[in-house]
């Protein structure tokens, strides 16, 4: 029987060091290009016409299933990605987020469209807790990932159960329904 962290940190692993062209959910690939579009104005059709695309470099995570990105069988051409983001640089954008009450509800994962990931200690890997912002989604082609990734060398892969983890929380924030009537709340009398 298991009893302590450090035997279930090694028996269950957050991340592995993988490399190649073989992509599944929860690859994290540091520094990929993504496209980013500024539009100059609310209107959409004069928006369209001067619309300025940037490419941006971010850390990101595969979001789309494994299932569909099997080398060879692909059922999807463009592949799902979200920012990964170091704990302090959220917490650059949202005050809440630098206090350990608001960090402790992201771990919880109480606040949708965030998600931390545990620090990695994989030698050459060394990474401090960060989150998946859901509030961004990049696509990028799946050709194009492919071979940056084969280009890139090793890379961090999200091991289960944490990647179903994650995409469970991808899911969440993604299905949320607000009802036009709610149920009231039960007050204590």
């Amino acid at each position: 029987m298991v009893n302590n962290a450090a035997s279930y940190s090694e028996l269950y692993p957050w991340y592995a060091a993988i490399e190649g062209d073989d992509l599944e959910q929860g690859d994290i690939i540091e520094t990929c290009p993504v496209f980013a579009i500024t539009l100059p104005s609310g209107d959409l059709h004069a928006a369209a016409l001067e619309a300025h695309f940037d490419t941006l470099e971010r850390d990101v995570i595969i979001m789309t299933q494994s299932c569909d990105l099997v080398k060879d069988h692909s059922k999807v051409t463009e592949v799902l990605l979200c920012p990964v983001w170091h704990l302090d640089e959220v917490g650059e954008e949202n005050k809440y987020f630098r206090q350990p009450k608001g960090r402790e509800e992201i771990r919880r994962g109480n606040i949708p469209g965030y998600h931390m990931l545990n620090v990695s200690s994989l030698s050459g890997f060394e990474r401090p807790y960060r989150i998946v912002d859901f509030h961004r989604v990049f696509s990028m082609p799946l050709e194009f990932m492919r071979g940056l990734t084969q280009a890139c060398g090793k890379r961090l892969r999200l091991l289960p159960p944490y990647r179903e983890h994650l995409g469970q929380a991808f899911a969440r924030y993604f299905m949320r329904v607000g009802l036009p009537v709610d149920i009231p709340p039960f007050k204590n009398k």
